[in-house]
């Protein structure tokens, strides 16, 4: 197939490798932006102090800390710690909130994220649920305190969802799901160019000399 031939089977399937991903596009954002309620992330950080025999904090107590870490962190998913936190607030549970918690090994920091659809409530479940494992924590003897390093605050912007993300994907989706018939066209165009009596011996040549 000579490159004139190839520039115009593609001119030919233009309009539709434009439009289709572009209407894909714009249909995933009046979905993204009608259905998806916007959600807001508040998080908040706490210092895990561990319990001293005396007065004083030794090596050993900083070292205890930082493996209270993970137990806390496992703590802060319990249900004792969520039902705490929604019945200081008033509520049943805590269905409608994503929580996640990260802490790392070498530290005695951990850090809750607490996300939903109410930027203010979303704060207050965040500050409940770090009221509600300092509670748990002393009462099942794991830590001696719990402080909060950051208070989690009202959130101003969204974290989600991700709309551009979604219209990117379904862009290069619908792109790419076009390739195989583009590809098919171009190989039948290229094997109905070759005399019937020469088909046999020069589809694997042809066939090179289009890859190339």
């Amino acid at each position: 197939m000579a490159l004139l031939e190839l520039f115009q089977l593609l001119k030919k399937h233009l309009k539709l490798v434009i439009t289709l991903p572009v209407v894909c596009a714009i249909v995933m954002g009046i979905a993204s932006f009608a259905m998806m309620d916007n959600t807001y992330t508040a998080t908040t950080s706490m210092y895990i102090l561990a319990k001293t025999d005396g007065g004083q904090m030794s090596y050993n107590d900083l070292s205890a800390s930082q493996m209270l870490s993970n137990d806390i962190a496992t703590l802060l998913d319990s249900n004792s710690v969520k039902s705490g936190a929604a019945k200081d607030l008033g509520l049943s549970d805590l269905d409608d909130y994503k929580i996640a918690v990260s802490s790392e090994t070498t530290t005695r920091v951990i850090t809750l994220s607490v996300t939903g659809t109410d930027a203010k409530e979303t704060a207050k479940v965040a500050r409940a649920m770090a009221n509600s494992v300092s509670t748990v924590a002393q009462n099942v003897g794991a830590a001696q305190s719990i402080n909060v390093v950051d208070e989690a605050k009202t959130p101003e912007s969204p974290s989600g969802p991700k709309r551009l993300l979604y219209v990117a994907v379904a862009f290069l989706a619908a792109s790419l799901s076009q390739l195989p018939t583009l590809f098919w066209q171009i190989y039948s165009t290229c094997v109905s160019a070759v005399p019937k009596r020469q088909k046999s011996s020069w589809v694997f040549p042809l066939l090179a000399e289009f890859r190339l």
